[in-house]
């Protein structure tokens, strides 16, 4: 698959906002278009939907309503093959809830992915942790660690792909403003290394992104 450009959001409306009256709004209802290479914050109320807005664009979720479209295709056309695709090497994605291995040391969860991608070697990922404050963590279990703590390893753990759209939800809800910007300025090499987009939500302590363009939900 060709590098994902653009991605469009025409009309789109989760099922369970239906029949609801939506606040305005530069995301559900409207036309929206992300392009790769530029830096979006997305501002939101806790319950308005930008969990839901990240799942969908990432092929986790399809009840919605409108139109998803990846350079033009409508999403719901895509097979399960291509959505393999898109996550393995166009879409990178983290998720509020993290989705770490408790169990799993903070090295092992980051390896479970970098394994498959092969993207970052040994060395890169240890200047990460250093870089982030939690290499002396790097092998107690990530259940032992604080939320903040398991952020930053979630972070790193979503950078070790290549991708055209960096997706993070909420990533820095439970980091200081010293520990977000560090966050923030690894992402915002990484991306531009990349030549991708990041996209990240916020409920009230956004990622400390430059340049970012800021959108409500």
């Amino acid at each position: 698959m060709e590098r994902i450009n653009e991605i469009r959001l025409r009309g789109m409306l989760p099922e369970v906002f239906a029949d609801e009256d939506i606040p305005e709004s530069d995301v559900w209802d409207n036309c929206l278009e992300l392009y790769r290479g530029d830096n979006y914050l997305i501002e939101a109320a806790s319950g308005a939907g930008k969990s839901s807005m990240c799942a969908y664009i990432y092929g986790a979720r399809v009840d919605y309503r409108g139109e998803l479209c990846f350079n033009g295709k409508d999403a719901r056309d895509f097979s399960i093959a291509d959505w393999q695709e898109i996550r393995r090497r166009h879409i990178a994605y983290l998720p509020q809830e993290l989705d770490l291995f408790p169990e799993l040391t903070a090295w092992e969860n980051i390896q479970l992915k970098n394994r498959l991608t092969n993207h970052l070697d040994d060395k890169e990922i240890e200047c990460r942790l250093e870089e982030l404050g939690i290499a002396a963590r790097r092998d107690y279990p990530a259940g032992r660690m604080s939320i903040g703590q398991q952020q930053r390893v979630a972070i790193i753990r979503s950078l070790c792909q290549p991708f055209d759209f960096l997706f993070l939800d909420e990533p820095v809800s439970h980091l200081d403003e010293e520990n977000n910007r560090i966050a923030a300025a690894m992402i915002a090499r990484e991306a531009e290394s990349q030549g991708a987009a990041v996209v990240s939500t916020s409920v009230g302590n956004p990622l400390l992104l430059q340049n970012a363009k800021k959108l409500s939900l």
